[in-house]
């Protein structure tokens, strides 16, 4: 079983930049990968997701502010958050997509302070 960790959340003031790292414990060179964002009260939600061969797409909420990537070789994707706004407070988690289904992290808080 590839167990994710996400890392890089933590405080961050309005207009701000975070990156987010999500690390697997093996190899996910072919999987689809995905961040959703939940706040407490609230369904999570897509924010990002990238397939096994780079294609990339975006909730409307933040194209144009965030950027999906990965690193095969380092097991790795990241999420880099840029011009970050109050609502975009929430934990993200990363998603690796296993067929109808898939895993998840634990998640990471991001605050952005007004």
């Amino acid at each position: 079983q590839v167990q994710l960790v996400e890392s890089g959340g933590g405080l961050v003031q309005a207009g701000g930049s975070l990156r987010l790292s999500c690390a697997a414990s093996g190899s996910i060179s072919i999987n689809a990968m995905d961040w959703y964002r939940q706040v407490p009260g609230k369904q999570r939600e897509f924010v990002a997701g990238i397939s096994s061969s780079g294609s990339t797409n975006y909730a409307d909420f933040v194209k144009d502010r965030f950027t999906i990537s990965r690193d095969n070789a380092k097991n790795t994707v990241y999420l880099q958050m840029n011009s970050l706004k109050p609502e975009d407070t929430a934990v993200y988690y990363c998603k690796r997509n296993v067929g109808l289904s898939g895993s998840w992290g634990r998640g990471t808080q991001v605050t952005v302070s007004s």
